[in-house]
């Protein structure tokens, strides 16, 4: 049951700043995105671990930093890149205590990443644009062990006291059930999108659609049943369920209210893992003989009322196609994270979107949602599926806990 997911999907955020501080270039129109330039801050590759089942999939006894650990060493591996090259890597992270510096930083350590190149990740947002060449943007979260109650902090009396701060720690579930109650979306809608982000991501599955951006993880499982320790790989996400549809969810009790839409089915599940981006500019790519999969254009937040924090994607959208000139219809595929699916699917009719773009392999809903991993997730997906199918221009957003929304414009190559 996903109450609080989505509250800050830190990794697209972070994967934002290290591209700001590589460029600060701007587009004007799909005929200038297609455009190269020196100074293009272009992503070499792009990666994440399987997504596991919060509590009981593969992931479950691992450390947040582990499964980062097990993305850089993919990254490092695939890329060829020469870690002593990456000057700044940033984590998304939302659980872990302060933000995971500590662990996360050792992590980088421990996958061959040089001390004197790496800053601590709560100095990324210090740095000025231009200042590094080659960085790296990443997530991790464990919500097996680090989800629940104590996740949510305590306010002080100042905070509650004022009404829209002291709602920004009103539960996820609780906003979305009344998002989807005062914009009139139907249990029925919310349910067969569900059941076709299931489906979607079945058929993929199937068909070895995510097997490209998936880096196998080796790790230690403890057997539930027998309490016996054992060495497993994980290289599949273990949350997608076949068999699902709408009818099949009809049948599951609404989670935050007697009469409500929203349930464990059609909400964003609890998950752990990791993924990993880098990027560099286009001339040092070449330079270094990287393979270049694709730009990144330009970025988006935005806030909007704690309340109605799902609505996000609606509102950082048009922002990013302003910016990049581009139309609704000029981008070939959304990833918009399905936190619920009364958001997602209130932003995707709020602006006129053809669903037949969005989450072409499914979403959140079916393969899972570990906070801060999701922004590089959703990268590393839509690469891979750009790629498949030969179009060039995509869109990450994702809405974010306490009323924020962020999207992304990239482009394939």
């Amino acid at each position: 049951m996903a109450n609080q997911t989505g509250r800050n999907s830190g990794a697209q955020d972070r994967l934002s700043q290290v591209a700001d501080h590589l460029s600060g270039a701007k587009q004007a129109g799909k005929s200038a995105l297609l455009q190269k330039h020196p100074d293009d801050i272009v992503v070499t590759a792009a990666l994440r671990t399987p997504i596991t089942k919060g509590g009981k999939g593969g992931f479950k006894d691992t450390a947040a930093a582990d499964l980062l650990h097990g993305a850089f060493k993919a990254l490092i591996q695939r890329s060829g890149i020469d870690p002593s090259l990456v000057e700044d890597i940033a984590v998304g992270a939302v659980l872990a205590p302060g933000g995971g510096a500590t662990e996360f930083r050792a992590a980088a350590l421990a996958a061959g990443f040089p001390c004197h190149n790496l800053r601590q990740v709560a100095e990324q947002t210090m740095l000025q644009r231009g200042m590094i060449e080659v960085g790296i943007g990443a997530g991790a979260e464990s919500m097996s062990t680090q989800y629940g109650p104590q996740a949510v902090t305590e306010f002080s009396e100042l905070l509650e006291e004022h009404k829209t701060a002291a709602e920004c720690k009103v539960p996820m579930g609780v906003l979305s059930e009344k998002m989807a109650k005062e914009k009139g979306i139907p249990r029925s809608a919310q349910d067969a999108f569900a059941a076709a982000s299931f489906q979607k991501a079945v058929e993929a599955q199937k068909k070895g659609l995510f097997d490209e951006e998936i880096a196998p993880l080796t790790v230690k499982w403890t057997d539930p049943k027998t309490d016996e320790e054992k060495t497993i790989t994980v290289s599949k996400d273990d949350g997608v369920r076949q068999g699902i549809t709408a009818e099949s969810l009809g049948k599951i009790k609404p989670a935050f209210s007697k009469d409500g839409s929203i349930h464990a089915g059609n909400a964003s599940q609890i998950s752990d893992g990791a993924a990993a981006v880098l990027l560099m500019k286009r001339s040092t790519a070449q330079r270094l003989g990287q393979k270049v999969i694709g730009k990144f254009v330009q970025a988006s937040v935005v806030g909007v009322p704690p309340l109605l924090m799902g609505i996000g994607p609606a509102a950082a959208i048009p922002v990013v196609l302003q910016k990049t000139g581009l139309n609704k219809d000029e981008v070939d595929i959304y990833e918009i994270n399905e936190a619920f699916a009364s958001q997602c699917l209130y932003c995707i009719n709020e602006l006129g979107l053809d669903q037949a773009k969005i989450n072409p392999k499914g979403g959140a809903i079916a393969f899972g949602h570990p906070l801060g991993v999701t922004g590089a997730r959703q990268v590393s997906t839509l690469f891979t599926e750009l790629k498949r199918t030969g179009k060039q221009i995509g869109v990450t957003s994702m809405c974010i806990g306490t009323g924020m929304g962020m999207a992304a414009v990239w482009v394939a190559e």
